[in-house]
């Protein structure tokens, strides 16, 4: 019998099944990880806004709600294409707004659809005007590289993805690198459905329970296997 058990076959098993529990407390670890962050996020929204004056605090208030004094930058926006919301294509505005210490950051004023024509963008002007407006901080992910060849310098520019360093040399602004999503109830805006910051740990949970059913499932097969050679 220990012959038998410590055989390659049995042994081969016996690994298989060590990593597929190992790949399923891995998701279990990842999951509880993404609920600590979930939880994060979550208290950082339901703060009250606080008013930020120095552009170096944006980047350690992500996922909060922050006040932001300074104005528009009205003939340096950009076109955000290839956006989808509620099953329409269109596009976000983009708006540089510069703050006291002369530093901008991009504000994402909301989404607009395109009415089944991509050569007609609506009015985006907004007024240069001083204000204090509320903003949802996130940090851009950049989605694809950006192709230079097809990137217009007549503003509003069109782009196909958030790379802050060219949106920076294209404005001739310094954009700190953290877009503010315009709250819903700010004037000065357009269609705003934001997306939780999170994602779900269902997933997780899921691949944890897939990785734990099948070592079961080898485990009882290789149980029958050895009883019925026995």
């Amino acid at each position: 019998m220990i012959a038998r058990l410590l055989s390659l076959p049995s042994f081969l098993i016996g690994l298989v099944i060590y990593g597929l529990v190992s790949l399923g407390f891995w998701q279990l670890e990842r999951a509880d990880e993404k609920q600590r962050i979930i939880d994060n996020r979550t208290l950082a929204q339901s703060l009250a806004p606080e008013q930020i004056s120095n552009s170096s605090d944006l980047l350690k208030k992500e996922y909060h709600k922050v006040l932001l004094a300074g104005n528009y930058v009205d003939d340096s926006q950009f076109i955000y294409d290839n956006q989808t919301v509620n099953g329409n294509a269109g596009y976000y505005v983009l708006t540089p707004f510069v703050l006291s210490d002369h530093k901008a950051i991009l504000i994402n004023r909301g989404f607009v659809s395109w009415n089944g024509r991509r050569d007609s963008i609506g009015s985006i002007n907004i007024g240069a005007q001083n204000r204090v407006i509320e903003v949802s901080l996130i940090k851009p992910v950049e989605r694809m590289n950006l192709n230079e060849d097809l990137i217009s310098n007549v503003f509003p520019v069109l782009i196909q993805s958030v790379n802050i360093g060219k949106i920076s040399a294209l404005s001739n602004l310094d954009l700190v690198p953290i877009i503010g999503r315009l709250d819903k109830a700010s004037e000065d805006g357009f269609y705003r459905k934001w997306q939780p910051f999170y994602g779900s740990i269902d997933k997780h949970l899921g691949y944890a329970f897939q990785w734990f059913t099948m070592a079961f499932a080898l485990f009882v097969i290789s149980l029958k296997l050895l009883i019925r050679s026995k």
